[in-house]
């Protein structure tokens, strides 16, 4: 069985990088000096692995409750990856910040969803517990930073270790 209770996905799973940090502790690395080295570290690897060049949000990071919240919301749909995607790139490639509703919701909306429902969605206490308990479950696996990668109960941590990821799940 696997550690903790935790229970395995093999795909998208949306947590609380905030929740993550209040349990273990720490906070972003985007928030202290290390930020413009950080910065350009991850726009060089967008650069390697092909993707658009990076526009960052004015005001990032920022609290990304509301769009947790939605990603919580549209993973129980079936569209979570689909949707994370989008905003992804309303963020990262057009400047959009998703710290506010207005936003992930027009994220919403590029991915088809209706964005009023999603708003109405994300308010309830059945999304407010999901995103908790995705988070607890996340960090009770030991994951304490995104994106990780559990492999046979192993926390890899990093984009840059997805190869290390797919070599030790195979």
């Amino acid at each position: 069985p696997p550690a903790h209770g935790f229970r395995p996905r093999t795909e998208f799973w949306p947590c609380l990088l905030g929740g993550l940090f209040r349990k273990f502790g720490r906070g972003s690395w985007a928030q202290t000096e290390a930020r413009a080295e950080g910065m350009a570290e991850i726009e060089r690897r967008a650069g390697e692995y092909g993707l658009p060049p990076v526009k960052w949000p004015e005001s990032w990071p920022g609290s990304y409750l509301y769009a947790m919240r939605a990603a919580t919301w549209t993973d129980r749909k079936g569209q979570g990856v689909t949707f994370a995607l989008t905003a992804f790139r309303h963020a990262f490639v057009d400047g959009f910040d998703l710290a506010l509703p207005v936003n992930v919701q027009a994220a919403a909306a590029l991915e088809g969803l209706d964005p009023e429902e999603l708003d109405r969605a994300v308010q309830t206490p059945e999304a407010k517990d999901a995103l908790k308990t995705n988070t607890a479950e996340a960090a009770s696996a030991g994951v304490s930073g995104v994106p990780s990668f559990v492999v046979r109960d192993e926390v890899i941590w990093g984009d840059d270790r997805l190869g290390e990821a797919l070599a030790f799940a195979n």
